[in-house]
Parts: structure tokens; sequence; C-alpha cells
């Protein structure tokens, strides 16, 4: 599983409906792989910013390429990049020490 497959899945809640799309059921609809580019599409990051900020997370950026969520700093070579590598982290961290709890939270 890659990196927007991680966030698709465990902060967005959109489940793996065939090998190349997810299905959001809050929306109803179908979102293809290629739809769905946080990394290269700010629109996209934000989605992510968006559903931390409704689980508690703080956002807070520190230039054009560096962000956090609460404690959590990434950064990139662009801000939907750092954005992507924060979220990414935080999944990479809570998996590990807190897995019940966060994820009953997020999904």
């Amino acid at each position: 599983m890659n990196k927007t497959d991680s966030i698709a899945r465990r902060i967005l809640g959109w489940k793996l409906n065939r090998w190349d799309r997810w299905f959001d059921y809050e929306k109803g609809i179908f979102i293809h792989d290629s739809e769905f580019q946080p990394e290269q599409n700010l629109e996209h990051a934000m989605l992510i910013v968006n559903r931390l900020e409704e689980f508690g997370f703080t956002f807070s950026t520190a230039g054009e390429s560096e962000v956090s969520f609460n404690n959590i700093r990434a950064k990139g070579e662009t801000l939907a990049q750092a954005i992507t590598n924060a979220a990414y982290s935080i999944i990479e961290q809570h998996s590990v020490a807190t897995t019940t709890r966060i994820w009953s939270t997020l999904c």
C-alpha cells in the first residue's frame, strides 16, 4: 500500500472498490486513483487537512514547504507534498502505539 492509498483509507475513510478506485461512502461517489493526487494537487491535500481538523488536529504552516499537525512536522518540495508527508507520518506514528484508539476515532 502506498502513501496515497494509506491516507485515502485511514484518514479519509474511503474503501477500496477496485484495484484502481476508491468509494467514498459519505458522499456516495467513486474516486479513481488518477482523480486523487494529494502530493501534486493542493486542493486534494486540503481534503486531508479538513479531515484531520475534524479529528482534532491543528494545522499550521511554516513557509511554503513545511507543515505541522499538532506536534507532527513534515517538509516537502511543495505545500501539497508537505501536507501529504505529514499525514502519512501521523499514520505511521499512530499505527503501532495507539492503533485502536486513534483509528476508531479516524475511521
